[in-house]
């Protein structure tokens, strides 16, 4: 079996692939609205909100597109703080639906700079939304977000976060950081297969909500919200994977919240050490930024790393990442976040030791 160690679509337990192997069921039934039901309850808990939590059938981009279309208008000025490609795919979204949207990057390998975005805050008074993307997979950096939540509502801004790869991995207390929109997807540490996204809305949110004018049908947070009421979706849902996340939830629930953040924090020091002790350098320069859902890592010069990747996919059954945008065939990541264990990274570890040699490079 492969040992799958990309940051999503993750793994699924035996339980999870399981339960998807139900028949289908009336998604305009009894049986489907107790599910969701239970299934939007334990999102809360994750989430750590009181706030309302929609369960959409659809990717991660496709929840980022909710949260810009349902609370901005043609128009509206935001602040985009990114430090690589899914924070730049936030900022494109934002500007095709109209959004007038002013940039900062952080250096590659960076976190994204508070300072800069309050004195940019500071400086035009009619930015009216903050978006960032809390744990970057394109470059494995996770930015400090509380920090970040604090300065947007410190000017009364909304805060719309892409946390797709970090909410139910790294603590990403939703209330307590006062999160307007946070967004997620089943494929990442849900343990659950692609095909659902899943979002918080606050007061503040549906406030703005209700004066958004951008383009909306499918997305609509008003008419999943109505149907939420009655235990459904307004449009057919993927009825297998909310099988999935009905249970994976359950298990994480389990294991304890505390107990989750814990065990991502394990494995990725695990990896970082594993991989520094061979020689090799971290894409993040500080590693106190660096993910515990995906490490980002340089390969050593003169190795190729989409064919050590290949090596280790053909030769030892380990799929890697590679780049994406500018770093595409610079660096390769490892995912361990969702089902993931010490021996997973062992493997991964053993696997990526035998494979540099082949490639002119011998690990310390």
């Amino acid at each position: 079996m492969e040992n799958l160690r990309i940051p999503g679509p993750t793994p699924c337990p035996p339980e999870v692939l399981q339960v998807m192997t139900k028949q289908m069921i009336n998604h305009r039934g009894a049986e489907f609205a107790e599910m969701l039901n239970g299934v939007t309850a334990n999102l809360k808990t994750m989430f750590q909100t009181k706030n309302d939590v929609l369960c959409l059938t659809g990717s991660g981009t496709g929840g980022m597109e909710t949260a810009i279309v349902n609370v901005l208008s043609p128009g509206d000025k935001v602040l985009s703080a990114t430090c690589g490609v899914f924070g730049d795919r936030f900022a494109t979204i934002a500007q095709v639906f109209g959004a007038e949207v002013v940039s900062i990057k952080a250096e590659m390998g960076r976190a994204v700079d508070v300072g800069a975005i309050k004195a940019a805050l500071q400086k035009d008074a009619t930015i009216k939304a903050v978006l960032v993307t809390h744990n970057e997979t394109s470059t494995g950096v996770t930015n400090d977000l509380a920090s970040i939540a604090r300065t947007a509502k410190e000017f009364g801004k909304l805060l719309i976060v892409d946390a797709i790869s970090s909410l139910g991995s790294i603590d990403c207390p939703v209330d307590k950081w006062q999160i307007d929109v946070a967004i997620t997807g089943s494929q990442k540490g849900w343990m659950a297969p692609p095909g659902l996204t899943m979002l918080s809305i606050s007061e503040t949110a549906w406030k703005a909500h209700a004066a958004s004018k951008m383009p909306k049908v499918y997305w609509d947070i008003t008419r999943a919200k109505r149907y939420l009421e009655r235990g459904q979706t307004p449009w057919t849902p993927a009825i297998s994977v909310v099988y999935a996340l009905s249970i994976s939830l359950n298990m994480m629930l389990k294991e304890g919240l505390q107990n989750v953040f814990a065990r991502h924090a394990r494995l990725a020091e695990q990896t970082r050490k594993g991989v520094k002790a061979m020689g090799l350098k971290l894409l993040p320069v500080e590693e106190k930024i660096a993910s515990n859902t995906v490490t980002a890592i340089w390969p050593p010069e003169g190795v190729d790393a989409d064919k050590m990747r290949k090596t280790m996919r053909d030769k030892y059954r380990v799929v890697l990442s590679g780049g994406q945008g500018s770093l595409e065939g610079k660096i390769f990541r490892i995912g361990h976040l969702g089902l993931c264990s010490e021996k997973d990274i062992e493997d991964t570890l053993s696997a990526l030791r035998k494979s540099l040699p082949e490639h002119g490079y011998q690990p310390k």
